[in-house]
């Protein structure tokens, strides 16, 4: 059987490892289109642009491949699937044949309508190409605009500050990070920032980057002006489905999979970054952007192809490491009815959010202990009341320790 993998990133590289792990004996060929040895694209803007280290990155060392007789093709970009010949078809005009194929094609950034966005100075951070160029760049600049309050452009900001660097967040939600945290998160780590001297500006969005050739600062839908020599856009991300629409694939919010992620076609997975799920927490389909999703999933194809399916089940589990602030996010935080804050000794805060009285997710900073709390008990077979956690002052380590003692105790759980 020959597996062929379309995208080497963590999504990609893990289904062939875990291909592997199993036990599966086939052929295996991983299709990158980038130079480079595959990486893993979280720390690029955590500690990459402060150290360079591309080895400290590298999903696997080189010689894994080899090692797993594993078939790492770099630099090639697949142009079109031919589902009734079983092959794709590389931009070079190579062929590479399939008796199932996985689409790990990933995502990329989706610019917002801004004015000369291709200046020189406007950069952008998604691959190890961009991450070096942005560590070139931030030795002569002075002043940073940021487009965009998410994980990267916090981290970005962090990182610069830190530096010395006067930075501006220019953000068009109410509030930092929106999509993906509540509000006394958001509002926690956006005083961190300001905190440090990170200028935040909510509920404004960019109309120009100013300057007749290289960026000398950004026009704002307000009709004021900031100044900045270099400007970072990241305002999100779309999912690569090109690929897979051309094919004729079901695509929606993402390359629509089924809970074993497959395909409409049979032959044909997707995972990662450019697939849509049914996510099993909250009971919709969704999109994930992580690594853990990337591991979980490719866990889940391996076991299938091997002929040992399994019910997806895996919690979702984020993190941002956003200068002094760790912050880790187990389960889907977005859509929650209701929160309870605990603060921990040494500026820790624990955010537990509810649905119908149901924890469904726990957001943490500088708590790491209550955040692998949290994953045990939201993994756990039993639903977590509220009531439960009111019981032992939403400690979620305390609550954790009650539950092993009952599993422990003659008759228990």
């Amino acid at each position: 059987m020959k597996v062929l993998i379309v995208g080497a990133g963590q999504a990609g590289v893990n289904v062939a490892h875990s291909l592997r792990q199993e036990g599966f004996d086939g052929s295996i060929t991983i299709l990158g289109d980038e130079p480079d040895l595959p990486y893993m694209r979280p720390p690029l803007s955590k500690g990459f642009i402060a150290d360079g280290d591309t080895a400290r990155i590298a999903i696997k060392p080189e010689g894994f491949y080899l090692k797993s007789n594993i078939k790492l093709v770099r630099n090639v970009r697949v142009a079109s699937i031919d589902r009734a010949g079983r092959h794709v078809q590389a931009v070079d005009g190579r062929q590479f044949a399939y008796d199932h194929l996985v689409l790990a094609t990933g995502a990329r950034n989706a610019p917002p309508p801004i004015e000369n966005l291709d200046s020189e100075g406007v950069v952008s951070l998604r691959s190890l190409r961009d991450a070096t160029d942005i560590r070139e760049r931030l030795d002569a600049a002075h002043n940073v605009a940021v487009i965009g309050g998410g994980f990267i452009g916090l981290e970005f900001a962090a990182m610069a500050t830190k530096r010395g660097i006067a930075v501006t967040i220019v953000e068009a939600m109410p509030r930092i990070m929106a999509r993906a945290v509540t509000q006394e998160t958001s509002d926690l780590v956006a005083a961190s920032h300001e905190g440090n001297g990170t200028r935040i500006l909510c509920d404004s969005r960019a109309s120009a980057v100013l300057g007749p050739d290289h960026a000398t600062g950004l026009g704002l839908s307000e009709g004021t002006t900031l100044r900045a020599d270099l400007v970072l856009v990241a305002a999100g991300v779309k999912p690569n489905t090109e690929l897979a629409s051309d094919a004729g694939l079901s695509v929606s919010n993402g390359i629509d999979v089924d809970g074993q992620f497959l395909t409409s076609d049979p032959d044909i997975s997707a995972l990662g970054d450019c697939c849509c799920f049914p996510e099993p927490t909250r009971g919709a389909r969704t999109r994930l952007e992580s690594v853990q999703a990337a591991n979980d999933q490719g866990r889940a194809i391996a076991r299938r192809l091997c002929g040992r399916p399994q019910s997806y089940v895996a919690l979702p589990w984020f993190w941002s490491d956003q200068g002094d602030l760790k912050l880790q996010i187990a389960g889907l935080s977005t859509g929650t009815d209701s929160t309870e804050v605990l603060e921990r000794d040494g500026g820790g805060r624990v955010v537990s959010c509810f649905v119908g009285g149901r924890l469904v997710a726990v957001e943490t900073i500088n708590a790491p202990g209550d955040h692998i709390a949290a994953r045990k008990l939201l993994s756990g077979p039993a639903p977590i009341d509220r009531l439960d956690l009111k019981a032992v002052g939403y400690d979620l380590r305390r609550l954790l320790k009650g539950h092993c003692q009952l599993a422990e105790a003659p008759g228990g759980v």
